[in-house]
């Protein structure tokens, strides 16, 4: 049941049905939605309907490459899942798709800040937008930090930092980012439907808590945006406190102007203004759209400058015959950079060397770049982040796996595989899932231990 609190606060609000909000969760209807990396589109048929375990689906209006399943597959048991050629994720936060079209647009060279980013889907959705941009992906958890550097990871993206920093360590890079997204930490209402569990956490003691830490979180990041660099705000609470309040307050002491979207009417997302100075909120009511509930918005920096310091830390660079060791093994094009991070050779493209420098000066970073493996003595050991990455693999060798031996070796048990001896890419639909080493009288499966899939 629905805390009548909740529903108490909600009345008035535009766009709320009480019965029909009601209604929709007790129902026990489940909306299941995936976005498409479009850099593995082995999951596209011709005529752009996608299947997923045998599901047919229709595309999500409102972002280019998302799409609706009729049915909930087992996505453990997808190896697509696994190679990173989708991401499962709530169709309404997929909005921010079109607030990027609308305040960006295709002017995409750009620098961005996801800064509550984990488990990864907003940041996926990022890097497939900013395709020629750079992607700063910050969650100030440790633990949850480990899980969105596993996703940017299968979705192999090489325009990716990941960061595990405070909101506040930021402000080191005033004028920085041209974008900045505050998926804000909130009270969960919008998630009711999907997690009934979520409504034996919620009070209105929670909701007044969480509207100041978002409050905190966007004064302590906004500094590190430039002047006319777009915030957007975004939660999935209901709650007015922690939606079109907080929007008062970014109006009000932040120096930001909000922008306004056009939607179109058929979406059934419902547009808000704030009480005191009218800024634009969207919200999403289960009941109108096929999703969850949320709430975005975006504002426009007023003040700021353009930024003006170079303050770059020293990184570490591989000597001439770790180079050619690393080009026995593969060419990388000629825009990438390698360096080093611990033992590991990692590349990022030549662009975005300086902007490496200086967010290694001021964050903790646990990945940037492409991992591409490690030197022992005369061996190079490649990392399983090259294999999923999107840099250029057709000439090293490769098997392909039908779907029983691909969960095979994703589980990290034996399978038969015909492939000559050395290191081999193990396939699935032609998208890597990792490596194997092919030795005389054995293969040595190489996936990572910690991901493997535990279930039979």
């Amino acid at each position: 049941m629905l805390p009548s609190q909740l529903i108490k606060s909600l009345e008035g609000i535009k766009g709320f049905d009480s019965k029909a909000f009601e209604a929709v969760h007790v129902s026990g209807e489940q909306v299941t939605s995936i976005r498409l990396n479009p850099a593995k589109q082995s999951l596209i048929e011709r005529e752009h309907r996608l299947t997923v375990d045998g599901r047919p689906s229709t595309q999500i209006p409102w972002c280019d490459h998302g799409y609706y399943l009729s049915e909930r597959p087992s996505f453990t048991f997808d190896p697509l899942f696994h190679a990173g050629a989708y991401y499962v994720q709530e169709a309404s936060s997929m909005f921010l798709w079109e607030v990027l079209k609308q305040t960006v647009g295709q002017s995409t060279q750009k620098t961005v800040l996801d800064l509550c980013a984990a488990p990864g889907g907003k940041s996926t959705l990022l890097a497939s937008y900013f395709t020629d941009g750079l992607i700063v992906s910050n969650e100030v958890i440790k633990s949850r930090a480990a899980i969105l550097t596993e996703n940017m990871i299968k979705w192999g993206a090489d325009n990716v930092v990941v960061t595990n920093n405070d909101p506040k360590d930021f402000q080191r890079l005033e004028n920085y980012f041209d974008v900045i997204v505050v998926d804000a930490p909130c009270s969960g209402s919008g998630l009711f439907r999907k997690d009934p569990n979520a409504i034996n956490e919620w009070s209105e003691e929670n909701v007044k808590l969480c509207s100041l830490r978002q409050q905190r979180i966007v004064a302590d990041v906004l500094p590190a945006l430039k002047q006319n660099g777009i915030l957007i705000y975004s939660t999935c609470s209901y709650s007015k406190q922690e939606d079109e309040d907080v929007l008062d307050r970014i109006v009000e002491e932040l120096q930001v102007s909000s922008c306004r979207l056009q939607v179109n009417p058929d979406w059934n997302i419902v547009e808000v203004e704030s009480d005191k100075h009218q800024a634009q909120g969207y919200r999403f009511y289960p009941d109108k759209i096929k999703g969850e509930g949320f709430f975005i918005a975006a504002f426009k920096k007023i003040n700021g400058d353009e930024e003006t310091y170079q303050q770059e830390q020293n990184l570490f660079f591989p000597s001439k015959q770790e180079l050619v060791q690393l080009q026995s093994f593969i060419s990388l094009p000629e825009n990438y950079i390698v360096f080093k991070q611990n033992d590991a050779l990692r590349t990022i493209k030549e662009i975005w060397l300086t902007s490496l420098k200086n967010l290694a000066k001021h964050l903790y970073i646990k990945k940037a770049g492409v991992e591409l493996g490690i030197i022992k003595g005369k061996d190079f050991i490649p990392s399983h982040e090259l294999a999923v990455s999107l840099l250029p693999l057709e000439n090293l060798a490769a098997i392909e796996l039908q779907k029983e031996d691909a969960l095979q070796y994703l589980k990290r048990k034996d399978f038969v595989a015909d492939a000559p001896k050395g290191w081999a890419l193990v396939k699935h639909c032609g998208l890597p899932l990792g490596w194997i080493k092919v030795l005389p009288n054995r293969i040595n499966n190489y996936y990572p231990q910690e991901w493997r899939i535990l279930k039979d």
